[in-house]
């Protein structure tokens, strides 16, 4: 794996400013397939190999139980001595039973593949959860939650959860777009709409995050310093000047 040093320089800044790598720490990669968390595996394995501080990580997979194959990423993981684990569930079954026609079942699924993930790791002593997500992702969040929802939010690099375990998004000032890259350039195969549970009960599509997409791109085209604007704006938030 070619891990661009730009990639390996932001996250390891990430980690400089918020101690997402600690001693003794035990993490839970929540890896769906997709480009991100692939590549956030191996940012992981990579930054255990060099730390000088003493922890540990192991990625695991939701089966939504809807026949997924998951022979590429054993295999994948496998190869690169990473260690990995399939949770399996009945979540598609479970999604199936509580589906509203007409809906999308987006947020019941992310819920549903957040409990199992925070169950595991509390059961098998995991202190940490980490995740995936970019700074696009922390954008299109922000922008949804105040078209959207009326509110003024979006993802926190990291946190602690009411069960006490600390969410960390090690990407979290990285561009999808480097992520991207990185997949392309190393040749990896990634998870598509096949392991959807929307996709696969042929539910209806969220639009609100297609559309803000399409809204964000546009935006940055036309000021191209949008999303450094947007990364100093989230750390720079004036109270006082809010209803």
């Amino acid at each position: 794996m070619q891990i661009s040093k730009k990639l390996l320089r932001i996250v390891g800044q990430t980690n400089a400013k918020y101690e997402m790598f600690e001693e003794n720490d035990k993490i839970l990669l929540g890896l769906s397939g997709g480009k991100d968390s692939l590549i956030l595996s191996h940012i992981l394995n990579h930054f255990q190999k060099v730390s000088p501080k003493n922890w540990k990580f192991k990625a695991v997979t939701v089966d939504y139980g809807i026949g997924q194959d998951f022979s590429y990423l054993i295999e994948h993981f496998k190869n690169h001595c990473i260690d990995y684990e399939i949770i399996k569930t009945n979540s598609f079954e479970v999604m199936q039973e509580k589906a509203k026609q007409n809906a999308t079942i987006c947020s019941f699924c992310a819920r549903l593949r957040r409990g199992h993930l925070y169950t595991y790791a509390l059961k098998n002593g995991f202190n940490k959860v980490a995740l995936g997500h970019h700074l696009d992702d922390a954008v299109e969040s922000f922008f949804m939650n105040f078209t959207y929802n009326g509110a003024l939010r979006t993802l926190a690099p990291k946190y602690t959860a009411k069960n006490g375990l600390v969410l960390i998004r090690p990407l979290i000032f990285a561009r999808e777009r480097q992520i991207r890259d990185c997949a392309i350039k190393n040749e990896l195969k990634v998870v598509g709409d096949e392991c959807c549970p929307a996709y696969s009960m042929e539910n209806k599509m969220p639009h609100a995050r297609a559309n803000t997409k399409e809204l964000l791109l546009n935006l940055e085209k036309n000021n191209p310093k949008l999303f450094i604007s947007l990364k100093s704006a989230f750390e720079n938030i004036h109270k006082d000047t809010f209803f």
